[in-house]
């Protein structure tokens, strides 16, 4: 089944790597792309119900608002039906340990990430 995936990352090399594994992957998937935090949330509440994604791949460093600050500003909507993950090259305890206390983090991998843990990610949102 297709899904809305959403890549926020500022990396423009990454943000073509990631388009391409996706697109391995066969599952016709609807990508959009924010380079911050910042520029999701706006997007998101312009219209919640339309506008939020299944799936969410989330890094940590970021200009304007980083990944935990957008955590904290999308814990206050409501967002049920998004499953986010951290995508990050932090591989840091300590970052482990933090996306723990989100109850919306669903998962937290390194990059880069393939086409097979898509294909997971995709099928754990079912």
């Amino acid at each position: 089944m297709s899904k809305v995936i959403c890549i926020i990352d500022d990396d423009p090399i990454y943000q073509f790597l990631i388009n391409k594994i996706i697109g391995t992957t066969d599952a016709g998937h609807e990508l959009i792309f924010f380079k911050n935090g910042k520029e999701a949330l706006d997007y998101f509440t312009l219209d919640l119900k339309n506008n939020l994604p299944e799936i969410i791949l989330l890094d940590l460093e970021m200009p304007v608002m980083d990944g935990w600050d957008f955590l904290k500003e999308i814990d206050q909507l409501k967002t049920d039906n998004t499953s986010i993950y951290i995508v990050s090259s932090s591989i840091s305890h300590e970052d482990k340990e933090k996306a723990r206390t989100f109850s919306k983090i669903k998962g937290h991998y390194s990059k880069p990430i393939n086409s097979n843990r898509i294909k997971e990610i995709t099928q754990k949102s079912e």
